[in-house]
């Protein structure tokens, strides 16, 4: 098979898993083939393509890495909840983990909660948030 429809079909096939995955999974590998396509077209030797290919799929993949981590992972946007992490809050239904049932006031909000280690919370226990899980605080006990 001529090497130049080899790279020309290893460019579709790569655009085609680009554009159905849109995670920038393989846009290396189409810049890439098309460095070993240009190597084919000049006469270059199946060795010197394979090389060219790896070289820019690589050097590409390097190059952008920084700039497809920051769209690939989405940033987390802070909320005024986070500052409840670490505050006291008092318990006004019993915390019950198995009966999915609590809740508990911080800050003048009153929020649905469940016990961090799982144990039993009963109304008007003084309590302080570990964390935010969803839209439920964990607590534990003062």
């Amino acid at each position: 098979m001529n090497m130049i429809w080899f790279w020309a079909i290893a460019i579709i096939v790569f655009s085609i898993l680009e554009a159905i995955t849109a995670q920038l999974v393989s846009i290396w590998f189409v810049l890439g083939s098309i460095g070993g396509l240009i190597t084919a077209i000049c006469g270059g030797a199946i060795w010197l393509q394979i090389i060219i290919f790896v070289a820019i799929s690589v050097i590409t993949l390097l190059l952008t890495k920084p700039f497809v981590r920051k769209i690939v992972q989405p940033t987390t946007q802070k909320t005024n909840a986070d500052r409840c992490i670490g505050e006291t809050g008092i318990v006004t239904e019993e915390i019950n983990n198995i009966s999915s049932t609590g809740q508990v006031k911080v800050g003048g909000n009153v929020w649905t909660a469940r016990s961090t280690n799982g144990e039993i919370i009963p109304t008007n226990t003084l309590v302080i948030v570990d964390k935010i899980d969803g839209v439920k605080l964990m607590v534990t006990k003062n």
